[in-house]
């Protein structure tokens, strides 16, 4: 099962699809595969890897680091 937030708006959220929708697609530009991570409205981070195997591992990774991150905003806002 998916593990679903509440938001404030009181509306379900998968945190896994919020994250991924939140990683561009693994782009080859010249000799680097490129992607980016939105991390919130001022915040983008693109990294460069010299083979796709390496981006495409990175990426799962940071994924997984935002997932957390949201999961613990929203826990965190619902305390206060």
């Amino acid at each position: 099962m998916s593990d679903l937030v509440e938001t404030s708006f009181g509306t379900l959220i998968d945190t896994e699809r919020m994250a991924n929708g939140s990683a561009s697609n693994i782009q080859k530009v010249g000799a680097f595969y490129n992607f980016s991570i939105k991390i919130n409205n001022d915040d983008i981070r693109e990294y460069s890897f010299t083979n796709f195997e390496k981006a495409e591992y990175m990426r799962r990774v940071m994924i997984g680091h935002l997932k957390a991150k949201i999961e613990k905003e929203r826990a965190s806002s619902f305390i206060k």
